[in-house]
């Protein structure tokens, strides 16, 4: 045996090479029975699945330029980066976007901006932008709802979000006074760090379902009453990655936690299905809506990706008639979203954000009902620029997922589907998010939120307005690509935005109903605390 140890040792390393490249030919030739390239090209076909494998890494740091990449170009990614770590977010030199191209905005600023008064709240704070409604005030809920912040974080669930990534978003929210939308896999314990909390209601009902997997009201109104940081619930019909299409959560992937918080059982597959159980047509969700809001006192709302009018128009109508419905919608736009999806639905099903929504605010402004609704937009709004047009166009608050997955260190890896998410983010994987610091990444959200306000503010003063409500459907131009150059989004779109009544931001700021723990003496704390560490870019 030490002879053979000895023969071993007096090979040299490059004999050691050749052996291993000849085991693998002889593989890939007389084994190999699934790979045409590497049985036709031994050994050297290997490089080609390398390459392939990191194909996207190479084009999305080497290949591509500043404004190709999709979802999010590097320019937009390192706008949120940057506006996170609360860094310079300006660009130099002018812009390098092709402004010609189809789609592209020109915000029309008005000959003199509005002029923040000395004791305005946007003088104390620059950050200061909540909705210009209230949620459940036309359906006189017992606990009506404004958002403190006009940007606020979508449904994402814990399960599809990591543990230590769900908490970083909701005690940055609680930084932000923004709300968290809990997303359809119940309210789990990094939800409830201190954030506003929207309560989604999904086709499986996580978190509020009985034994059998139907709704529970009374597990709905205990819930309620026992996190008073719920402030409205959102039923969801459907979301603009899979519109139509249900999930699956392996039993594999089912921990004891997972089934505490979904109350599901453990060593089963679960089924969300496509549609829900509880309600049937647009009369039963009509009532489904009142039901829940007359036993929790919350505003309740819905969302939904957007294709055929036939029942939002059917829904105005009712909404009419019966004086009932929805105290807001979120229309989700079909650019897709975090959760996993087939190609087919992510990128053909559903409409695009602006022609869903300008589609469905039509219907509701032909039937005078745009006063009862907060109108919520998502779908890549998370741009101050995206954010103006969306407001121009109706929208009363901007939900954002995958921007502010950025924010907390997502690199757009697009491996949320797979469980390998790099960054941690989107992953269950302990190692992974184990990267992730929770307080650094709070601060960074928050910052994310802040400067965002402050940007759209800034663009909403430079047209002359207080506040972003206040935008109109002249406001914003679009280039059509072609010899029409550009024109209005009331000319696009083919209507106006319905005034939506605003009496100056200090009424905000008095309301009752703000929520995100949000006054008079946290503004003025807030600004000390900036100022003292230079922590406002003016």
């Amino acid at each position: 045996m030490n002879d053979f140890f000895t023969f071993l040792a007096q090979i040299p390393w490059w004999a050691w090479i050749l052996i291993v490249l000849v085991i693998i030919g002889i593989r890939d030739v007389f084994f190999n029975k699934k790979h045409i390239i590497t049985h036709n090209f031994p050994i050297v076909g290997h490089i080609r699945y390398m390459l392939e494998s990191i194909g996207p890494e190479l084009r999305q740091y080497i290949v591509a330029n500043n404004r190709e990449e999709l979802p999010f170009n590097r320019i937009e990614r390192g706008w949120i980066y940057a506006s996170a770590k609360n860094q310079n977010n300006y660009e130099g030199f002018g812009t390098d976007q092709n402004i010609y191209e189809a789609n592209y905005i020109f915000i029309n600023n008005a000959m003199m901006g509005f002029k923040v008064p000395p004791e305005h709240p946007n003088a104390k704070n620059p950050y200061f932008l909540p909705c210009a409604k209230v949620m459940g005030a036309y359906n006189k809920r017992r606990k009506p709802y404004r958002p403190a912040s006009a940007i606020n974080v979508s449904a994402m669930s814990f399960g599809s979000l990591s543990a230590r990534a769900i908490e970083s978003l909701n005690r940055g929210c609680k930084l932000a006074h923004a709300y968290h939308n809990c997303g359809e896999g119940g309210l789990s314990p990094y939800h409830k760090k201190g954030a506003d909390i929207v309560y989604q209601i999904g086709t499986g009902y996580f978190g509020v379902r009985d034994e059998h997997g139907n709704f529970s009201l009374e597990k709905m109104v205990a819930l309620v009453e026992a996190n008073p940081e719920i402030k409205a619930i959102e039923v969801k019909l459907s979301q603009g990655a899979k519109p139509g299409k249900g999930g699956v959560l392996p039993a594999s992937k089912i921990t004891q936690e997972i089934s505490e918080i979904r109350h599901v059982p453990m060593g089963k597959d679960v089924i969300s299905p496509a549609t829900h159980t509880a309600f049937d047509g647009v009369e039963g969700l009509i009532e489904f809506v009142e039901q829940i809001a007359e036993a929790t006192g919350l505003p309740v709302g819905i969302k939904a990706a957007i294709g055929k009018l036939q029942d939002w128009e059917k829904l105005a109508q009712l909404m009419v008639k019966t004086n009932k419905g929805p105290d807001f919608i979120q229309v989700d736009g079909g650019e897709g979203g975090t959760g996993a999806a087939p190609p087919s639905f992510a990128d053909h099903v559903s409409l695009p954000w602006v022609y869903a929504f300008s589609d469905l605010y039509k219907i509701f402004k032909k039937h005078h009902l745009t006063d009862r609704i907060v109108f919520i937009g998502s779908g890549k709004l998370g741009l101050p620029a995206k954010g103006a047009m969306a407001f121009a166009m109706g929208a009363d608050v901007i939900n954002v997922a995958r921007e502010a997955m950025l924010s907390i260190g997502c690199i757009q890896a697009k491996a949320c589907h797979n469980n390998t998410c790099p960054s941690g983010v989107a992953t269950q994987n302990k190692w992974l998010q184990s990267g992730i610091n929770i307080e650094d990444k709070a601060v960074r959200t928050n910052f994310y939120f802040k400067n965002f306000r402050k940007e759209l503010l800034e663009i909403t003063h430079a047209c002359g307005y207080e506040h972003p409500c206040q935008l109109t459907t002249e406001d914003v131009d679009l280039t059509l690509g072609d010899k029409n150059l550009s024109q209005t989004l009331a000319a696009c779109f083919t209507y106006h935005k319905v005034e939506v009544p605003f009496e100056g931001m200090s009424s905000l700021l008095n309301c009752q109903y703000l929520g995100g723990h949000y006054d008079r003496e946290t503004v003025k704390s807030e600004k000390s605390g900036q100022k003292q560490f230079e922590d406002v870019r003016y």
